[in-house]
């Protein structure tokens, strides 16, 4: 994720993280390490517009996590893109969410 972070600063490119995903990025990462990644980024707090797309998701995608539906909902509302290790999920949710492209970090 440092790559794609550092990428989008030479390009001017803004990248959005939903707050939950701060949560889940700070349990055990060293807080050096995680200094660097939130230089980069701007915090998006989760809204009721987000939210309510997020949860159209998850009864629309089975087995869909909220976090996830978080992120691909955040992501719709601006034409994103999603950078993630975990795939499979997304591409599950990418089906309810076309406009949003799923890269693999």
């Amino acid at each position: 994720m440092l790559r794609v972070v550092r990428a989008a600063e030479q390009t001017a490119t803004p990248i959005v993280v939903p707050a939950v995903v701060l949560a889940e990025w700070w349990r055990g990462r060293p807080r050096a390490r995680m200094a660097l990644l939130l230089d980069g980024v701007a915090i998006e707090p989760i809204g009721e517009v987000v939210a309510k797309i997020a949860g159209a998701a998850l009864a629309a995608v089975p087995g869909a996590t909220t976090v996830d539906a978080i992120v691909m909902a955040s992501a719709s509302l601006r034409g994103g893109v999603v950078y993630t290790s975990d795939i499979e999920d997304f591409v599950r949710l990418s089906r309810h969410f076309p406009a949003v492209r799923v890269l693999a970090t």
